[in-house]
């Protein structure tokens, strides 16, 4: 298992890692699922902090195991093995994510998450001993990942009442483990590479919004629902998924992988990216049964399922690629105004909230292609040297 090279040329996703998050999916959209079922109940603080656990487990088996086959992707047999071992436990975890939520039952799927990373483990002995060079970093991931996975197994017999604090304490003992294991040597991950599952995997999650919905719109229409009353709501949300999508991919992440602290800041930050956007899926498909007279919510708390998670979307892709002293124009503003618009159109009559913020979504790129061309006719011609 030889590191592959940092400044590899035509660095490519792998048809190995497409699949892992095709299967990988498939837990994101159970958790979004149970998040929707736990909002249209009114059950709106335990979904929300339900959905933050159960997402972290979903989103860190999967950074890490990105991180990792962007340095150490040998693909031979047994890496492909030990990567269908992660599928199974991805599944795992995609069974539990219900009982999580409605119930607080981790059981399964911390049983899932602990295959997962247990796999990781033997990835990283294998790298250990094959690159002498970072050998000290690949232990170190393997013992820290392997007594993290120690103590979330002994979490399930402790007593409900320290549930929380006892995940809270191993999340943070699971972030800490890159941040000491990389510096010891830093492993050779492909910042194109990276970059580029980053962004396959933010289109499988927004493809699962669209999923999401659209089988909330074919449950509605079943009751009879009038397609008047859903229009607005099904042009709204792909007006919004679609400007997700624009915002995401234009910009340019590779130039914000460099060096350590911005690599983890970038990666860590997509913690929220992701859950937003799956979130995003479950609140526009809260609104579709509001809209049709099913759940226990209000006008207000229903528009604010979808308003929120679009406005942390769109805010933190903004932040993940700009920094303060960039701040020098009214393009680099621009997304913090469409922000505050967005979530204050939670207070709109329902079904509103979702289309203006479709409209104030597209709007929001319209005007950055125009101010972008503004600032481009502008600017000084440069030499070709």
């Amino acid at each position: 298992m030889v590191a592959r090279l940092a400044n590899e040329e035509h660095r490519t996703a792998t048809v190995l890692e497409l699949f892992f998050d095709l299967c990988f999916v498939t837990a994101v959209a159970q958790a979004a699922l149970a998040f929707e079922h736990e909002l249209a109940e009114g059950h709106v603080g335990h979904g929300v902090l339900g959905y933050a656990l159960v997402f972290f487990a979903i989103w860190w088996a999967w950074m890490n195991f990105t991180w990792f086959a962007s340095a150490y992707d040998t693909d031979d047999v047994p890496y492909r093995l030990l990567t269908l071992v992660q599928i199974a436990g991805a599944l795992i975890m995609a069974a539990g994510a219900a009982d999580a939520l409605k119930d607080d039952d981790f059981t399964v799927i911390t049983w899932g998450y602990v295959v997962m990373r247990l796999a990781m483990v033997t990835q990283w002995l294998r790298a250990a001993r094959a690159d002498p060079e970072r050998r000290r970093t690949c232990l170190r991931y393997a013992v820290g990942i392997l007594v993290v996975q120690i103590g979330w197994v002994v979490r399930l017999a402790l007593p409900d009442d320290v549930g929380l604090l006892t995940f809270g304490l191993l999340v943070l003992a699971e972030l800490a483990v890159p941040a000491w294991a990389e510096r010891a040597a830093t492993t050779t991950w492909h910042p194109h590479h990276i970059a580029e599952r980053y962004g396959l995997f933010t289109l499988i999650v927004l493809g699962e919004t669209i999923t999401a919905a659209t089988g909330a719109v074919r449950t509605a229409l079943d009751t009879d629902a009038s397609i008047g009353d859903l229009a607005p709501l099904v042009v709204g949300g792909v007006l919004t998924v679609f400007a997700l999508w624009w915002l995401y991919f234009a910009q340019h992440a590779p130039r914000r992988l460099t060096g350590l602290p911005n690599a983890l800041l970038w990666g860590y930050g997509h913690y929220l990216v992701f859950a937003s956007a799956a979130a995003a899926g479950a609140g526009l498909a809260v609104n579709v049964a509001h809209a049709t007279d099913h759940g226990h919510l209000t006008d207000r708390t229903a528009a604010a399922a979808y308003t929120i998670p679009v406005a942390v979307f769109i805010t933190l892709v903004w932040l993940l690629h700009h920094r303060a002293a960039e701040l020098r124009d009214p393009a680099d503003v621009i997304h913090p105004l469409a922000v505050l618009a967005i979530l204050a159109s939670t207070f709109a009559p329902a079904p509103a909230p979702v289309l203006i913020t479709g409209v104030l979504a597209a709007l929001l790129i319209a005007a950055t292609l125009v101010l972008s061309a503004r600032g481009a006719a502008h600017s000084p011609a440069r030499s070709p040297t």
